[in-house]
């Protein structure tokens, strides 16, 4: 029997996946404490594993914090999350010595529960509610321009709230350290290594166990008329001009529709609805994806695991980098494509290329069928329990670091000789040009001296594990 600290940060993304976990958990005879929030408990409790409520912890934001954190700016997070850390501090030094948890399972972007793990040396699992990020598959991410100066403008302040840090005893290299996947932390990644982009870049530190859901329910989608299911999660979803777009573009289409909107829309915005269009606050998800033929979606990872789970292809309208590398996924594998025209016409012809394409289906049924074999909540207990985990195995992102770091020296050595011959041979005057050109090539051959030596590093890694 193992005890074990959950800790999450409020967000039903974040959350949702932890639950079946903790719930697997449980049932093994394992005791959870699970540290998280008031909106959560009923959920929690339902799992079994002992509800900690820490809504008292959040700290009182202004009109400026709360608009920063409805629009997902990674700043606010991290600030936010920072200061949740220190007015948790003496609560969770209480915790962990009443407690003494023997591992702690917490969300990638939960720092109090990273933070502790460390403080405390107790071992830790990370639980990946997207992509497992590293410095190969974080290319799927296309930071908007907003979304970068978001990052970029916020290092000073992000930097004196860590210094706060330190005299409690988090001692915190930098943000990068909190957030950043590596190739020596236990992790667990909701998703199966195909989906995964360069999944074979994580060293044995990474389960791969696939979505992470409480129903069994097979997909049936035998009806009299499509279903056109729409959501843009619980986050970024106060959109009633979108979703206005949404009943403009389906109201005439033989099809029934439902939408799911959260609560913080007044249906009276929506005006007098269509007789196929339905509006509702929440629904059950998985239900009704089950019966779905086509989803619209924010492309938070959740959705779009519970999507492929359930055989349905969707419309990909991500709001976020984040979201935006889990579309490019989705597209790759051709079970969806992306809505580049948010106009009602443009909302009207991109389902309808879904529903007259049963290519996109198949695809989604061939992913569907890919994450129910892989070995789920069940692998996921046992790898936490098992923490701390040895590694073996090829460290890929370490090896293409040292061969990078190689060839960088290399080729700039011989950029500097052949500046110097140029200069005695023929004329100093020439050989700015040489540096110029060396410059604007060393990016591109780089990339295909790395892609090359990816390439070599996965070869030997699949003939070592075989």
């Amino acid at each position: 029997m193992k005890k074990i600290a959950f800790f999450c940060i409020p967000a039903h993304g974040h959350t949702n996946p932890m639950l079946p976990v903790a719930a697997e958990l449980v049932r093994r005879g394992d005791i959870v404490r699970f540290y998280s929030f008031n909106e959560f408990e009923e959920k929690i409790i339902a799992t079994g594993a002992k509800f900690i409520s820490c809504d008292c912890f959040l700290p009182k934001l202004t009109e400026q914090e709360e608009a920063g954190l409805k629009n997902v700016s990674t700043t606010e997070m991290t600030i936010q999350d920072i200061r949740v850390t220190l007015s948790m501090d003496n609560f969770l030094d209480n915790e962990f010595q009443a407690f003494r948890p023997d591992v702690v399972y917490t969300d990638s972007v939960c720092f109090w529960g990273k933070l502790n793990a460390w403080k405390h040396h107790v071992p830790m699992v990370v639980s990946t509610s997207t992509f497992a990020f590293n410095q190969l598959s974080s290319g799927y991410m296309k930071n908007s321009p907003r979304e970068m100066a978001d990052m970029i403008c916020g290092l000073p302040r992000i930097s004196r709230e860590l210094k706060r840090l330190r005299p409690l005893g988090y001692h915190v290299k930098g943000v990068f350290s909190l957030i950043q996947s590596d190739n020596n932390t236990d992790s667990v990644v909701y998703t199966s290594p195909r989906f995964q982009p360069y999944a074979e870049s994580f060293s044995d530190h990474y389960a791969f166990i696939g979505p992470s859901v409480f129903s069994k329910k097979q997909p049936h989608k035998e009806k009299a008329r499509p279903l056109i299911y729409i959501s843009m999660g619980t986050v970024i979803n106060e959109r009633p001009d979108f979703y206005s777009k949404c009943i403009d573009a389906l109201k005439n289409l033989h099809a029934d529709v439902i939408i799911s909107c959260g609560n913080s829309i007044n249906r009276d915005e929506l005006g007098k609805l269509p007789d196929n269009i339905q509006v509702h606050p929440f629904v059950d998800q998985l239900d009704v994806l089950a019966k779905a033929d086509v989803f619209l979606t924010h492309c938070g990872m959740n959705s779009v695991s519970e999507s492929l789970y359930m055989a349905t292809p969707m419309v990909l309208y991500p709001q976020t980098g984040e979201q935006s590398a889990v579309a490019r996924r989705v597209a790759e594998i051709d079970a969806g494509i992306l809505l580049k025209d948010d106009s009602a016409e443009g909302i009207r012809a991109s389902i309808q290329e879904i529903l007259d394409n049963q290519a996109y289906g198949n695809a989604a049924q061939e992913c569907s069928e890919d994450f129910r074999s892989c070995p789920g909540t069940v692998s996921a207990v046992n790898f936490i329990e098992n923490a701390p985990h040895p590694s073996d195995g090829i460290d890929i992102i370490g090896e293409l670091n040292k061969a990078n770091a190689k060839f960088q020296l290399l080729y700039w050595l011989v950029v500097i000789a052949v500046i110097n011959l140029i200069g005695f041979l023929v004329s100093w005057k020439y050989v700015w040009m040489v540096g110029i050109a060396a410059g604007i090539l060393s990016s591109p051959i780089v990339k295909a001296v790395q892609k090359r030596k990816y390439a070599d590093l996965t070869r030997r890694k699949a003939r070592t594990v075989s």
